[in-house]
């Protein structure tokens, strides 16, 4: 399993893609898709909501669990993955291409978020 170098990921195993225009892309890793199972439905947050960073705002159910989907960031949802919601079989199949789970307008990052080396070490131990 590779982590893309040029992301940020968070200890509740969500990606942060880095803010253009002050937009940056969420989805959860493939370590947490594989350890969801097969993602039946997703709950994702509506645009114009504000997120918290490290708050939840939506849910991923698989057919092992059902778990919460949480912000690695502060700000204003300004876009969700509506073929996630069609077809949410895709966290699972791409988890940081066409699986991404939501866009938001970053208000403030934290100090937290982990390089994808750090996050494989993370995930390792």
């Amino acid at each position: 399993m590779s982590n893309p170098q040029t992301l940020r990921y968070s200890k509740e195993h969500e990606w942060l893609s880095v803010a253009e225009d002050g937009v940056a892309t969420v989805g959860i890793t493939e370590f947490a898709a594989n350890a969801l199972g097969d993602v039946v439905y997703a709950q994702l947050p509506a645009v114009g909501d504000t997120v918290t960073a490290g708050e939840s705002c939506g849910e991923l159910e698989s057919t092992k669990s059902v778990s919460d989907l949480y912000s690695p960031v502060n700000g204003e949802i300004v876009d969700a993955n509506q073929d996630v919601v069609d077809d949410p079989a895709l966290v699972n199949s791409a988890p940081f291409e066409g699986g991404w789970l939501f866009k938001v307008r970053v208000a403030d990052e934290p100090e937290d978020l982990m390089s994808a080396d750090e996050y494989t070490a993370f995930t390792a131990g």
